[in-house]
């Protein structure tokens, strides 16, 4: 089966369809590239098809900041305009507007 095209990008911030949590993108790989002990220990009825874009995430949540490695099945588009408040933004980005970050040249491709 052909991988899909990435639907978000780099920047975006989006949130997960059915866990509250959202986040940054800050590297997109453009199918399955993570451990099968990782992708096993998803539960079977929710465990995603390996055959799309998975995304790396500045993640939060009410509690927490991490790093997340999320299929583009379960992302949606964060609408609320608001920055992510994750520690390492600093890291990969500069300006915040319109809803998306603007990468550092230093992690652009």
């Amino acid at each position: 089966m052909e991988a899909k095209q990435a639907k978000f990008t780099i920047g975006q911030v989006v949130k997960h369809r059915l866990f509250s949590f959202r986040g940054v993108i800050f590297d997109v790989d453009p199918e399955f590239a993570n451990t099968e002990e990782w992708w096993l220990a998803i539960p079977e009825d929710m465990r995603p098809r390996k055959d799309q874009p998975f995304y790396h995430l500045l993640a939060e949540n009410a509690q927490t900041h991490y790093v997340a490695y999320v299929s583009q099945q379960n992302l949606l588009a964060d609408d609320s305009g608001e920055p992510v408040q994750h520690p390492e933004v600093d890291d990969y980005f500069g300006e915040f507007k319109s809803g998306q970050y603007v990468i550092l040249s230093a992690h652009a491709n």
